[in-house]
């Protein structure tokens, strides 16, 4: 039976991708920076485990105590959105912490086992905003193509030992608490010079209320396509509006 390791399972993707797998027969190691009870069921087959993947402790920990596993899913990450003339350093530098250095720290950890036993799969969870241009998204789209990036050299680096790496690019959720984390629990306006205001309102108005859109099933079951893909594609869009943007792309 494999096991895999999702980062962010709290709510949204990382919450379905772990009950995806769980329903396929699957160990499931669900990480979240705070767990609660009741976010996901009861098994023998899932273990919730606390992780920051911002703290290199954090992160030794729960591979010292987890055991070998069979797919790694970054999935844990900070949205943003926010006019960046208006984005305090430090709100960058958080979101960079999570999106971009916490998915590398996590895949440096797990690569030694993955090489040593030659198999192995790294998903890493993107964005479409990496597909197109988007306003509003400087911090969070740049955090996601770091990432982009790095995983298509890993994926060469990793090629002769048998391992593979991938990513997966949601759509816009809007069934997800995205816009509220967003804006760092606070409201747009404070993260909008006024210059800005007319063209941000008019932004947040097209994204809220479009009716092509991803649900967090379509994030699940690619990632699950992703992790058994052996056609060697790369990027996996999920979810038709990230399919639209691909194919135009």
């Amino acid at each position: 039976m494999k096991t895999v390791l999702i980062t962010g399972t709290s709510s949204g993707y990382g919450r379905e991708t772990a009950l995806h797998f769980h329903s396929q027969g699957w160990n499931v190691i669900a990480t979240m920076r705070t767990p609660r009870p009741g976010l996901l069921p009861e098994s023998d087959r899932l273990r919730v485990v606390e992780l920051d993947v911002t703290r290199p402790e954090s992160v030794a920990a729960v591979f010292g105590a987890e055991g070998p596993i069979d797919v790694l899913v970054n999935n844990a990450g900070v949205p943003s959105i926010s006019v960046f003339e208006g984005t305090p350093m430090a709100r960058v530098r958080e979101v960079f912490e999570t999106n971009t250095f916490g998915v590398m720290a996590m895949t440096q950890a797990v690569l030694p086992q993955f090489r040593e036993r030659g198999s192995g799969v790294v998903v890493n969870v993107t964005s479409s905003v990496v597909l197109g241009h988007m306003p509003l998204s400087a911090v969070y789209k740049a955090s996601k193509m770091a990432i982009e990036g790095f995983t298509a050299s890993l994926a060469l680096e990793l090629a002769t030992f048998g391992v593979q790496a991938k990513t997966v690019e949601p759509g816009a959720c809007l069934t997800t608490n995205f816009a509220a984390r967003a804006t760092n629990g606070g409201s747009l306006d404070t993260l909008v010079p006024a210059p800005y205001a007319a063209f941000a309102k008019k932004t947040m108005d097209d994204f809220t209320g479009q009716d092509v859109f991803t649900k967090e099933s379509d994030v699940a079951e690619t990632v699950w396509r992703a992790v058994h893909d052996t056609t060697g594609q790369l990027r996996f869009p999920a979810g038709p509006d990230a399919v639209l943007l691909a194919q135009a792309k």
